[in-house]
């Protein structure tokens, strides 16, 4: 039995719970955040301790593990100070938020296992979009393109108290609403040797200092790579992934995936588990974190360890070394 503790009570925490509730090998042992009226919250509905801070829980239980859904610029500290004490982490997206931030956890990650939730790995169309392209039926990978087109207002931003700022969230549109596709693009075409891109903010000028839109042109393993997000669109619109193959195309939107061919459309759909949280969040959750116990338990490697991120954590950063003179 593994005992878990979660640290930031807010929305994707409420994800996690029901995951850990339905391991049985996990003992969900307590909850913390610094509106102790959430985590109070959390405690009632799933049966655990409450605490105010990281700091009250570590000094009052004995964990294993820590599932870290706070806000973004606190993942790496917080990975570092439950690395000293020789706990586990799995920690929310992004990982980082800046390269001093990425030199840091890989070095927290040497002391204890650690995962990442990039949970849209685990798709169905994706794992099938691999599959394809390995086989070689198709042909050689020529090139792709990803496409994130949501909506987030004012209120989204104000009303949190740390998204919108350089400083806490660490950008906007590519580092929160898109990074999971901007990590399937990376994962799916291989290694990157060139990066440019641009960044705007369109629509809330005034209101954060971050991006909502951005767009970037990369070679990935020798193949051109186009990436374009935005938060300023009328509603949260499928993600769309699309691989151009020798002989096909590679097309996932939502969960499904369509093969063009010379005159035809294939679709492919896919018995999906259920969807925790919202739904463009993705069907993979429970996988993801059911494999990272997983590998505790047996000692195999994670698939969203530390090393399986490099590449997306190096696109990103370059991203926004260059996107941020654009709002500067």
């Amino acid at each position: 039995m593994y005992r878990v503790g979660i640290v930031g009570c807010g929305g994707i925490a409420q994800v996690h719970a029901p995951v850990l509730m339905q391991l049985a090998e996990i003992d969900f042992v307590a909850c913390a955040d610094i509106r102790v009226e959430r985590a109070q919250a959390m405690a009632e509905k799933f049966g655990c301790k409450a605490y105010a801070s990281m700091e009250e829980m570590l000094e009052n239980e004995k964990l294993d593990v820590v599932h870290l859904c706070t806000p973004h610029y606190l993942h790496t500290p917080m990975a570092q100070a439950l690395a000293e004490k020789g706990i586990a982490v799995f920690t929310e997206k992004p990982p980082v938020i800046s390269w001093e931030q990425w030199a840091d956890l890989q070095e927290a990650a040497k002391k204890v296992p650690l995962g990442i939730c990039f949970q849209n790995r685990y798709n169905p169309n994706v794992k099938e979009a691999q599959r394809i392209m390995a086989s070689g039926e198709y042909g050689k990978l020529l090139g792709g393109r990803a496409f994130v087109t949501w909506k987030r207002e004012a209120p989204y931003y104000t009303e949190s108290g740390w998204r919108g700022t350089w400083e806490t969230e660490g950008g906007g549109a590519l580092i929160n609403q898109s990074i999971h596709t901007l990590d399937l693009l990376v994962r799916l075409m291989g290694k990157p040797e060139k990066v440019e891109a641009h960044m705007a903010n369109h629509h809330l000028q005034g209101v954060i200092e971050v991006e909502d839109a951005v767009d970037a042109y990369m070679i990935l393993d020798g193949k051109p790579a186009l990436f374009y997000a935005t938060t300023a669109y009328a509603t949260n619109s499928p993600v769309l992934i699309e691989l151009q193959l020798e002989n096909a195309v590679l097309r996932m939107e939502s969960d499904a995936l369509e093969i063009h061919t010379k005159g035809n459309v294939e679709k492919r759909t896919f018995q999906l588990p259920e969807t925790l949280g919202k739904g463009y969040w993705g069907n993979g959750h429970f996988t993801c974190i059911a494999d990272f116990y997983h590998s505790l338990a047996t000692g195999e490697p994670y698939q969203n360890d530390i090393h399986s991120v490099e590449d997306t954590v190096n696109v990103m950063l370059q991203i926004y070394e260059q996107g941020k003179k654009d709002l500067a």
